[in-house]
């Protein structure tokens, strides 16, 4: 007697086996279905949950031919051992390197104005900083920049970048980083009028950060606005202790403290 396949679909209509993928940790991969891309953060017992690069999460179903790796469609399957744990990460979300050493410090140096600038980076970027070799002075406001700078003698092998606050078009600020024309020498800023609002409202548990009139004291008025005591140095360690990654803070800030870093970090002949 002749066997017949119980599969009665015409060879020309059936899909073609697709390989099984174990969903490991930090394996990138695109659902099918949403377009949405990210790595693999965890893979329960039908469930994988991927983290895209804004950090924002999605949970899919562990479903045949569910997601495409590197064009090509898969089946994401649950790994046959534990998946390791992810990489520590810095609070600037770099990866944490274990038991590093600080490097010796370089004669490049990155100036932000003001104590709580310095704080604060420190706060978010200092593991990365201490790894690198750059260290972060601050000055007392930038009035005097162009002689700050002329101190500093920039170079290639020693390359300054300068933070400076409310950095907008127009501004005090704005002319006088424009007397400064070394091209060892990179200035940015943020277009906040202090640091503290380089901080986000929702890390606070405020709604915004108030509008104070012009003439006042920006601090003090943010103090009075929101009920705050008016010991502005007490405020500010409690503003610093909510800040606990990149993710309290502005993109802004995020953007500019960034590029100093690149900048003093390049080769001399970069």
């Amino acid at each position: 007697m002749r066997s017949y396949n119980p599969d009665l679909t015409p060879p020309w209509k059936r899909s073609a086996p697709v390989p099984e993928v174990p969903a490991d940790a930090d394996l990138v991969v695109e659902e099918v279905a949403t377009g949405f891309c990210g790595a693999v953060i965890r893979c329960e017992a039908d469930t994988v949950t991927l983290e895209d690069r804004f950090g924002k999460h999605r949970v899919f179903p562990l479903a045949p031919r569910g997601f495409l790796l590197e064009g090509r469609v898969v089946t994401l399957v649950r790994p046959s051992r534990p998946a390791p744990s992810r990489p520590a990460r810095t609070a600037s979300g770099s990866v944490a390197v274990p038991g590093a050493r600080a490097r010796v410090a370089r004669a490049g140096r990155i100036y932000v104005e003001g104590r709580h600038d310095a704080e604060l980076v420190e706060r978010v970027w200092g593991d990365d900083l201490r790894i690198e070799g750059v260290v972060v002075e601050y000055v007392e406001g930038v009035d005097d920049l162009p002689a700050i700078v002329a101190d500093f003698a920039p170079a290639p092998d020693a390359r300054l970048g300068v933070l400076v606050d409310h950095l907008v078009p127009g501004s005090k600020e704005s002319r006088i980083a424009a007397r400064v024309t070394s091209p060892d020498v990179l200035i940015v800023g943020h277009p906040y009028i202090d640091v503290w609002e380089a901080v986000k409202p929702s890390s606070l548990g405020i709604p915004a950060w108030p509008s104070v009139p012009r003439g006042q004291d920006w601090k003090t008025g943010v103090c009075r606005a929101l009920g705050w005591p008016d010991n502005t140095g007490a405020v500010w360690q409690h503003i610093l202790s909510k800040v606990t990654s990149y993710k309290d803070l502005q993109p802004e800030l995020l953007g500019a403290v960034e590029h100093l870093i690149d900048h003093v970090t390049a080769p001399a002949d970069a």
